[in-house]
């Protein structure tokens, strides 16, 4: 039977005794990646301060908790983007959905969003957490990924995915 040993803010730690072994496993909320296209084809991601990073910033695509309480993956995409980069999709695409399952369970819905309409919401955050635009042509955003200018995580996937999925004409 599973223990729980810890519950933060944002996740939990269980342990489980099985065949004499202890397993942990951290369960994270689920989550929403964004990545918006321009008109002329970029792809827009963010700089945001993370203060518990070392370096205390980070370039990532819009991206948030989903708060199931607050509607579907296609709804929390729409609020991040209204709230860390001031617009909404005109159309959004799912592109992916990547699960997390054993040591650590969660799941991260990804989408493109193109014809961005401007729609500011404030950003819960505080309006001085994301630091700057930065927009990548898709062979910028693979050089950057390659070149380890851009941090690998579980958004790097999705961006794999964009570039293939947009190089193919879709």
């Amino acid at each position: 039977m599973e223990k729980e040993v810890y519950k933060g803010q944002i996740i939990r730690v269980t342990e489980e005794k099985i065949n004499g072994i202890v397993w942990e496993r951290a369960y994270f909320p689920h989550g929403v990646i964004v990545f918006p296209i321009t008109e002329d084809g970029k792809i827009i991601l963010i700089e945001e301060k993370r203060p518990h990073e070392n370096p205390p910033f980070r370039i990532k695509p819009v991206s948030g908790i989903l708060e199931h309480h607050k509607g579907t993956p296609e709804e929390n995409a729409q609020r991040e983007m209204q709230e860390e980069i001031g617009y909404k999709a005109g159309i959004l695409e799912p592109l992916m959905t990547l699960h997390g399952s054993g040591t650590i369970n969660h799941a991260q819905h990804f989408f493109i969003a193109r014809n961005l309409i401007h729609s500011k919401l404030p950003n819960p955050d505080g309006e001085d957490t994301i630091m700057g635009l930065k927009e990548y042509t898709l062979d910028e955003l693979h050089e950057a990924i390659m070149t380890d200018k851009l941090k690998w995580s579980m958004s790097t996937l999705g961006m794999f995915r964009l570039i293939e999925r947009l190089r193919s004409g879709q």
